[in-house]
């Protein structure tokens, strides 16, 4: 049992279906953008002008703004599993008191409380 009354595997187990979601997305939108770079070198036509469907470097600035997104949310991940190793995960950086358990299942990389957060969004 961890210094916050969860169970340490519990947490383990938050961290490790995140990252396995966020791997899968990794893996489908590098997917996306290799099928897309291919038709880029084969097409020939101007798609930036075609009526008929979105622009390939449209759909490439889409797919690779989910990839950052996704990477970032996997650096978090990383972090989370960090603070965890060292016996900090589930702890707020900002007031030291525990992270409710429900917010950690919500947002298992979350660094603070809800009341912290708000405060610091602020």
């Amino acid at each position: 049992m961890s210094s916050r009354g969860y169970g340490t595997a519990e947490l383990r187990g938050l961290l490790d279906e995140l990252r396995a979601r966020i791997e899968a997305r990794i893996a489908r939108v590098s997917a996306e953008l290799d099928e897309l770079a291919r038709a880029r070198r084969s097409e020939s036509d101007d798609d930036e002008h075609d009526p008929e469907g979105v622009p390939l470097s449209a759909e490439w600035s889409r797919l690779s703004g989910r990839l950052d997104a996704a990477r970032a949310e996997l650096s978090g991940v990383e972090e989370s599993e960090r603070r965890l190793a060292a016996g900090e995960y589930g702890i707020c950086a900002a007031c030291g008191r525990a992270i409710p358990i429900a917010r950690l299942r919500a947002r298992p990389a979350a660094r603070t409380c809800v009341p912290c957060g708000e405060r610091l969004a602020r």
